[in-house]
């Protein structure tokens, strides 16, 4: 089985300086960025977190994992300019959110966030357009499901940079996994971030994006891209599970990073079956549904078909 084509590469529209664990980067006035010490293979060189604010009364968002020296770095930069009142995250995955509680309980802070989920519980439960008045900025909440049901991306004012987490990325396109994350839901996430006339984006790792119109129009194009290759390895092959797909989907990826590509090859199928371009046969005739966890999802048996066009 052939890959009959590849998408398109993401631009790199990196700018500024690159992120390293530990150092503080002011990429705009009242906007700082720390880089957490997990650099990996889902994190890059690491998970951003940004000190907001230009006086007392400042907002952290996305303290990243529980780790005692990033906190006291978090700490050492918020020193000298003002009191932390605030903790945000983007969303809950564990390179974001479980340093959040700590940080916030040692300098009496708020905890900002969409839901209680995974351990994470806000004492504000923010949901789209909710928006905190800082020390000479404003954060707004732009829910942006897709990557996670839970994620939001904040929008700073003044500046319009928007502090976009897993969301958008530099340099790499996000995993989408299943049964939480959402093809569906994430191209209609992208298109909103793309009509909100940004100036740049922060994102949760790699460096400042400029030109954001430019590359989150890419990146809904490389997705479709893919959908078209899997529609037509479907067509091609007559269908078949994941694994068996996998290959000829991803022929364009490096071996190592096929077990990430597979969940959102996965996300890609559910897509393509929620709008009766495909559908999905268990191999014991049984539905294949239920509330699973991504590792013992009954999808992952099934076979995946194409539907011929009407």
């Amino acid at each position: 089985m052939t890959s009959p084509s590849r998408p398109r590469a993401v631009p790199d529209a990196g700018a500024g300086p690159p992120p390293v664990p530990g150092r503080a980067d002011e990429l705009a006035p009242g906007l700082i960025r720390l880089t957490a010490p997990n650099p990996g293979l889902m994190t890059g060189p690491g998970t951003n977190t940004y000190v907001v604010g230009t006086g007392d009364g400042l907002a952290v968002v996305d303290p990243g994992p529980d780790d005692e020296g990033h906190r006291r770095a978090i700490l050492a930069t918020a020193a000298g300019r003002g009191s932390i009142r605030w903790v945000l995250t983007t969303h809950t995955h564990p390179d974001h959110a479980p340093g959040a509680a700590p940080l916030a309980r040692e300098v009496g802070a708020r905890l900002v966030g969409y839901e209680a989920r995974d351990g994470f519980v806000p004492d504000i439960a923010a949901g789209d357009g909710w928006a905190l008045e800082g020390a000479g900025f404003r954060l707004q909440a732009v829910h942006t499901p897709g990557h996670a049901g839970n994620h939001l991306c904040w929008l700073l004012e003044p500046g319009r940079i928007l502090l976009s987490g897993d969301h958008v990325m530099h340099g790499a396109t996000v995993v989408i996994r299943p049964p939480d994350g959402d093809m569906g839901a994430y191209l209609a996430s992208l298109r909103r971030v793309g009509d909100l006339d940004l100036a740049a984006i922060a994102p949760g790792h790699g460096r400042l994006i400029g030109d954001p119109a430019t590359v989150v129009e890419a990146i809904v194009a490389h997705r479709l891209e893919r959908e078209a290759v899997v529609l037509a390895t479907l067509e091609a092959s007559g269908g078949g599970t994941l694994d068996e797909l996998l290959p000829a989907v991803y022929a364009d990826v490096a071996p190592t990073l096929l077990p990430v590509a597979r969940a959102s090859l996965w996300a890609h199928l559910r897509k393509l079956v929620a709008e009766g371009r495909a559908r999905r046969v268990p191999p014991d005739g049984r539905a294949a549904s239920g509330a699973a966890s991504e590792d013992d999802h009954p999808e992952l048996s099934c076979r995946w078909l194409p539907v011929p066009a009407p």
